[in-house]
């Protein structure tokens, strides 16, 4: 995780198109005052959840598909996290690792009762066959095997998880620099954290080693709250729906300095009120933020990590 906290602090440091603007930052902690809102993992009552390694099963699987949902406006990650949990409650034997070495994209479709394509549908459909062979190679299909072989630490498991998983590997390269950024591999910890409520398969003694999630909702909320600032060139394209392209610098930047800027945030909430929050809560906070403000604009990057 320390690669992911240093390697977006040099984003920021040598950002040309986004901006953590300090003063910004300093209001929404003097707002804050030390308490952010505290929002429940599952708000929505959108999630499986048995208290046992089927749930472990099914996060798992949700995080391996959990992006890019914007070119189908329709479609949410509400629909992905209750397509799946009402999939298992339906037959639990559904994400068993053989049965995921198998699914076609017309499969996938019916399990989330999607009436069509789904955006980056031959992309998913390999993450699955991905983690149902890696599962059944090296962890006897079960990820709650790789919970457990972590010893409570979340740092371990998503180290764990980028190493055995190639489509967890999330990371560019930003001016002859390489940055770490994990979004899935990070919000599978938290959700087991999350989930479980920090016991079983959710305790990790260093659950404050996560940060942030970056994807397309925080960095748009940070910028409404005034502690991101773009340059004219890159709202235009995000106020006009345009695409920016994976891995470019614009893209990288976003990612990069919501992680810097909330990591600023927290250190500052610590110094002004002396309460310790975990990134994870920040997120989660952002998050509900975001999907509460439907007139929020987005970048829109065609992406497997976010």
């Amino acid at each position: 995780m320390e690669e992911v906290r240093s390697s977006s602090a040099w984003v920021a440091s040598h950002s040309s198109h986004v901006t953590v603007d300090s003063s910004g930052l300093e209001k929404v902690v003097n707002q804050i005052n030390g308490s952010i809102p505290k929002v429940e993992w599952n708000f929505e009552g959108i999630h499986y959840f048995d208290n046992g390694p089927l749930t472990v099963q099914y996060l798992f699987v949700l995080d391996a598909l959990n992006f890019c949902f914007w070119p189908d406006k329709d479609l949410s990650y509400d629909n992905l996290a209750l397509g799946l949990k009402e999939a298992i409650e339906n037959d639990k034997s559904v994400f068993d690792a053989d049965r995921l070495q198998k699914y076609t994209g017309p499969e996938l479709r019916e399990l989330l009762k999607w009436p069509r394509p789904l955006p980056l549908e031959d992309e998913r459909i390999r993450l699955l066959h991905e983690v149902g062979l890696e599962l059944e190679k090296n962890f006897g299909g079960k990820a709650a095997n790789i919970v457990e072989a972590c010893g409570k630490s979340a740092a371990t498991l998503v180290a764990t998880i980028a190493r055995q998983f190639p489509g967890f590997r999330d990371h560019s390269v930003y001016k002859g620099h390489q940055v770490f950024l994990y979004k899935r591999a990070q919000i599978f910890a938290a959700d087991l954290w999350g989930a479980f409520k920090g016991q079983g398969y959710g305790e990790f003694d260093d659950v404050g080693s996560i940060t942030i999630f970056a994807d397309y909702i925080v960095p748009a909320v940070l910028r409404q709250l005034g502690v991101l600032r773009y340059s004219a060139a890159l709202a235009s394209i995000i106020e006009a729906n345009n695409e920016i392209g994976s891995g470019t610098e614009e893209e990288v930047e976003l990612r990069a300095c919501s992680i810097y800027a909330v990591e600023k945030m927290r250190d500052l909430i610590s110094v002004k009120s002396g309460k310790q929050v975990l990134s994870v809560e920040l997120d989660l906070w952002l998050w509900s933020f975001g999907i509460q403000s439907p007139s929020l604009q987005h970048h829109r990057t065609l992406s497997i990590y976010y």
